[in-house]
């Protein structure tokens, strides 16, 4: 469905944009619950190191995870946005729904295999492979969450070409991408960050 708000006249070809907050956020939850229930198994296996020591390790890797996660490619993310250049009005602007399946299908067996590593990881050191997964989505979480506090300080959303996404629906800020696209805070259905967009409750 093409949703024309408050996005302005341009020149060229008409594109299919995705919003790069969406892309960015798609794999979050579907990591964190992996990531979840992956350590909520392994704290069942006692493992090789033990439990105590296999949290712990999980935590630590949990923290690192996101954080190495979250600041990656921020650099590409903000020279991209910077360039950005305004969304023509017949381009088209792509679902957040749709993003986000096209992510989750594209990833799907990455995400499967994984899940299934995190958990055989609890016979060695339990918990750890768990807590690693629901750091890396985590990590995307406030990476996302920085994008839509750069999006509401420059009163804009981005948008990136589709076709210059992976075939599994991935990296926003990939060597392929060239610009990135903006349009106005009100654009689109889904809000700075990439979450679902709230509408006015009615009364």
């Amino acid at each position: 469905m093409r949703r024309e708000t408050d996005v302005a006249r341009g020149e060229g070809r008409a594109q299919g944009l995705a919003r790069v907050a969406v892309v960015v956020r798609a794999g979050a939850a579907p990591l964190w619950w992996a990531g979840v229930f992956a350590a909520g198994v392994g704290v069942l296996v006692p493992g090789i190191t033990g439990r105590r020591i296999g949290v712990m390790a999980g935590a630590a890797l949990f923290i690192v995870a996101a954080a190495v996660v979250s600041c990656a490619r921020r650099r590409r993310y903000a020279a991209l946005a910077r360039a950005a250049a305004r969304a023509g009005r017949h381009d088209v602007l792509q679902d957040r729904a749709v993003s986000v399946r096209n992510w989750r299908r594209g990833h799907r067996w990455w995400l499967l295999l994984a899940f299934a590593a995190a958990v055989g990881s609890a016979f060695a050191v339990p918990a750890a492979g768990g807590m690693l997964l629901a750091g890396c989505g985590t990590g995307l979480r406030l990476k996302a969450a920085w994008l839509g506090r750069r999006e509401r300080a420059d009163d804009v959303l981005l948008w990136v070409r589709v076709d210059w996404l992976t075939a599994n629906g991935g990296r926003p800020a990939g060597k392929a991408v060239k610009a990135y696209r903006s349009t106005g805070i009100a654009a689109g259905d889904a809000a700075p960050g990439g979450a679902r967009r709230r509408t006015a409750a009615l009364v």
